[in-house]
């Protein structure tokens, strides 16, 4: 399958999509297991920068049920941006390059439109994700959003379990659409110096192109994310690069 998209007045990118079986999606984790236990200390550091992320956001969110879930809902629809520079090092493990935190950050600076631009959408998705919350739990269950004061001091009135259930199902939906738009997005940007409407133009097309593979990747996704967070955070040293890489080879496998 071919496509071809076209962003402002650049030339259209040639993007060629492979389909890949459902179990390839389990590869793309053992081929970035081991790129973690290769490239080392590098990837750590990325690891344990998103892992300090996700620990100021939950301690800024810690005084209320709907900040926890908002917070955390957050921090998982803008992961995809978090994993630039471990995409980039397992593109420079493949390329037999230098594999050096500073090395990882040139990833930053080889297509920094694209990348702001893919940022951008994303971040519109979690503002998006915090104005539906808020709408749902105005409308339908007749609660408000914590006011400031209420987030900095608590004392708001805890959610019960169908208002729960209905805001994180609100929340599911926005990052099932994150995944669709993301999948080998941040890898085509890097790479190719892709647009931002090309790389998600790609990757919703990998997406309806290897539906298989792309549940059972994101299932491993979800799954590895929230390990990380049941070990308050410390798992997501190691998850955060592990998934990193394994998106790079994602990519590989997916984008010819």
């Amino acid at each position: 399958m071919t496509t071809s998209i076209t962003a402002g007045a650049s030339a259209p990118l040639h993007i060629e999509i492979r389909h890949v079986p459902m179990r390839r999606a389990l590869s793309w984790l053992g081929r970035g297991w081991d790129d973690l236990t290769h490239v080392g200390g590098a990837g750590l550091a990325h690891g344990a920068l998103i892992a300090v992320l996700g620990a100021v956001l939950l301690m800024l969110g810690s005084s209320h049920v709907y900040l926890t879930a908002a917070a955390v809902t957050g921090y998982l629809l803008v992961g995809p941006v978090m994993t630039t520079g471990l995409c980039e090092l397992a593109r420079r493990r493949e390329a037999h390059l230098p594999l050096g935190f500073d090395e990882s950050l040139q990833a930053l600076t080889r297509n920094p439109e694209g990348l702001m631009h893919f940022g951008g959408v994303l971040a519109l998705v979690a503002l998006l994700w915090f104005a539906l919350s808020a709408l749902l739990l105005a409308s339908v269950h007749s609660t408000s959003v914590p006011s400031l004061a209420v987030a900095l001091w608590g004392g708001a009135a805890p959610l019960d379990a169908a208002q729960m259930l209905g805001y994180l199902a609100c929340g599911a939906v926005l990052a099932v659409m994150v995944f669709a738009v993301s999948v080998v997005a941040v890898p085509l940007i890097i790479e190719r110096h892709a647009g931002a409407a090309e790389a998600i133009g790609a990757s919703l097309r990998v997406t309806v192109a290897n539906l298989p593979a792309m549940l059972l990747w994101a299932a491993l996704i979800v799954a590895l994310t929230a390990l990380g967070f049941l070990t308050l955070l410390l798992g997501m040293v190691v998850v955060a690069p592990l998934l990193g890489y394994a998106t790079w080879h994602a990519y590989r496998d997916l984008v010819v």
